[in-house]
């Protein structure tokens, strides 16, 4: 159930120019995310709890929720974020990376009292950066 509150998702789509299998692995894998994104513990394991190592703001708990090889990947971020990870295959081995984080409620504010209305914009940019600079360099290389 989603209330009036709710914020759009952010959505960052990019076009890589590397097989699914390469992406699959830097997407879902504990040193592929930290490569192009940030510290973790992650497991590629349904309902397995991790963390994400997020720098000055801390530890952050998260949940494996869908993992669907090598096309689909969820997680709970925290108290109130959804993270999804969506690979689709194309021609010439390349593959659609599209990132959707959603869970923003204009009523909310995260773990260190930020708004999430003020937040969501900070994250918006900085998923742009993540997706089109980081994690571009990194299954490119």
């Amino acid at each position: 159930m989603h209330s009036e509150k709710t914020l759009p998702e952010i959505r960052k789509t990019v076009v890589l120019k590397a097989p699914i299998e390469k992406v699959w692995t830097a997407v879902s894998t504990s040193e592929g995310i930290a490569a192009w994104w940030m510290d973790n513990t992650f497991e590629p394991v349904l309902g397995k709890e991790f963390i994400l190592r997020s720098g000055q703001f801390g530890d952050s708990p998260c949940t494996v929720t869908e993992l669907t090889p090598p096309h689909r990947l969820g997680f709970d971020w925290g108290k109130d974020w959804h993270l999804e990870f969506e690979l689709k295959e194309l021609d010439n081995q390349q593959t659609e990376f599209t990132l959707i984080h959603s869970g923003w409620d204009e009523t909310k504010a995260t773990e260190f009292g930020q708004p999430h209305s003020m937040i969501r914009g900070i994250m918006d940019g900085g998923w742009e950066g993540i997706v089109n600079k980081s994690l571009v360099r990194y299954t490119e290389a």
